[in-house]
C-alpha cells in the first residue's frame, strides 16, 4: 500500500489548507479521504444521462443526495450553483466547476470554455473550483493560456484548484485512446507540472496499447497502472473518476485499486445517481467502506 498524500506536503497556501483541510475533515468520512459527486454531466453529455433514473434530473435532489450520503463535496456548474446550491450551502462543500462544453462537435480538437471565475466561486461559498484540461487536444495552446489565468486567480483568493486532466484529440485516439496507461499517466504528470492542487484521472486501462510509446507496450497489472499514475502526480492529490455506469463489483475493485495506489479518494457521478434512491446510498455505502481502510491523519 502506497503512503498517502498529507496536506502538509502540498505546499498550499493558508486559504487553499483551511478550505481542504475543511472538505477533507469535516466532511464525509473526516478521515483524510474524500468522495465526490460530479453534476456536470447536463452540460458535458446532455440529459440522455438522467434516462436511467429520471429524477437525477433534478439538481435538488443531487444535492439532497450528496448531503445524505456524506459525499465530501458535490461539482456542479455555475447556474446549478446559483439556483440550487444555496438550499444546502455549508451543509455539503460546493466544487464550482469553471468550464465545460458539449459532446456535439467531435474532440478531434477539443478546448472547454470558462463559463465562471474564481471570484464566482468566494461569491458562492464554494471550497474548491474545477477546470477541464484536455491533454493532448490541438488547442492545448489556448487550453494552457485560460488555464493558466484561473490558476493564478486560485493562487491570489486562496482557492484550491481541481484539474479534471482528459486526454483528448485525433492523436490521443491513435496512441491507446483517452484511457489508455499512457494517456492517463501523462494527463496526471501534466495537471501536477501545471500547478494543479488536486488531479481528477480516468481508471487507467494498460490493456489498450495500440500504438502507444515503447515503455507503455509491456504488461501492467490495473494495479500497477494506478500506482503509477498517483505516483505520477507526485505532491498533487489525485481523484480517481467512476466514468460510465458498471457493474458494482468492478466499481469497488476499481475503488480499492485506487486508495491502496495512494489516491485521496474518488469522484464518482453516474454510477451513484444512475439508480434509485435507496440503492445510490447502498452503493454509496460500500465505497464509504473501502475508503475509511484508508486514513490519513
Amino acid at each position: 500500500m502506497t503512503t498517502r498524500l498529507r496536506l502538509a506536503q502540498c505546499g498550499l497556501s493558508a486559504g487553499k489548507k483551511a478550505r481542504l483541510h475543511r472538505i477533507l475533515y469535516k466532511h464525509g468520512l473526516g478521515n483524510g479521504t474524500a468522495l465526490f459527486l460530479p453534476y456536470d454531466q447536463g452540460l458535458e453529455h446532455g440529459p440522455r444521462d438522467f434516462f436511467a433514473d429520471p429524477i437525477a434530473s433534478d439538481p435538488k435532489y443531487i444535492v439532497r443526495l450528496a448531503l445524505e450520503g456524506g459525499f465530501n463535496g458535490i461539482a456542479i456548474q455555475v447556474g446549478l450553483a446559483e439556483k440550487f446550491y444555496w438550499d444546502y450551502a455549508g451543509e455539503v462543500p460546493l466544487i464550482l466547476k469553471l468550464n465545460g462544453k458539449t459532446d456535439i462537435p467531435s474532440d478531434r480538437s477539443a478546448l472547454s470554455p470558462l463559463h465562471a471565475c474564481v471570484e464566482d466561486a468566494v461569491r458562492l461559498g464554494a471550497d474548491a473550483v474545477g477546470y477541464t484540461l484536455y491533454v493532448g487536444s490541438p488547442a492545448q495552446d489556448a487550453d494552457f493560456a485560460q488555464y493558466r489565468a484561473v490558476r493564478q486567480e486560485a493562487q491570489r483568493l486562496g482557492m484550491p484548484l481541481i484539474v479534471w486532466a482528459y486526454p483528448r484529440g485525433e492523436a490521443i485516439e491513435h496512441k491507446g485512446g483517452k484511457d489508455s496507461f499512457y494517456a492517463v499517466h501523462y494527463a496526471a504528470r501534466v495537471a501536477s507540472e501545471l500547478g494543479a492542487d488536486v488531479v481528477k484521472v480516468n481508471f487507467p486501462h494498460p490493456e489498450k496499447h495500440t500504438d502507444v510509446p515503447a515503455a507503455y507496450a509491456g504488461e501492467f497489472s490495473s494495479q500497477e497502472a494506478i500506482d503509477e499514475v498517483v505516483r505520477a502526480a507526485n505532491r498533487t492529490m489525485v481523484l480517481v473518476s467512476g466514468g460510465s455506469r458498471a457493474g458494482d463489483e468492478v466499481m469497488f475493485e476499481k475503488a480499492q485499486e485506487s486508495m491502496s495506489a495512494g489516491a485521496t479518494g474518488l469522484i464518482f457521478g453516474r454510477n451513484v445517481w444512475q439508480r434509485d434512491h435507496d440503492e445510490s446510498l447502498r452503493f454509496v455505502d460500500r465505497l464509504r467502506q473501502i475508503l475509511a481502510k484508508y486514513p490519513t491523519p
